[in-house]
């Protein structure tokens, strides 16, 4: 396992999101025009001002349904936030196709 993925085997969705934006990552971001939006701003950011700093995998024991990843970014500026997205059969094409530009660098410490 690498550096910015991290261990959810005792952690639920919900809590890993409240999890990481008591660390920071505040804002909720969506895929939009091949970057990112800050759902709460709106801002735009581009994929080359971004760093996947972890992620984390939710793997459905009884349900693929329960399938899930959640990814902590940051932008350029401080902007911090998360991206949700379903996990195997069920990803989104454009999520995925907007992620692979995005360097995952974990957090220094």
């Amino acid at each position: 396992m690498d550096k910015a993925q991290r261990t959810t085997a005792c952690m639920t969705l919900t809590s890993t999101i409240e999890d990481l934006t008591r660390r920071g990552f505040t804002e909720g971001f969506r895929v939009a025009d091949g970057g990112l939006r800050a759902i709460g701003t709106g801002q735009r950011l581009r994929t080359e001002d971004l760093v996947i700093r972890e992620y984390h995998r939710f793997e459905g024991v009884s349900d693929p349904d329960d399938m899930a990843i959640v990814y902590a970014i940051e932008g350029k500026g401080g902007i911090r936030g998360i991206l949700a997205d379903a996990f195997g059969v069920y990803s989104d094409p454009e999520t995925a196709a907007v992620l692979k530009d995005i360097p995952i660098r974990a957090a220094a410490g």
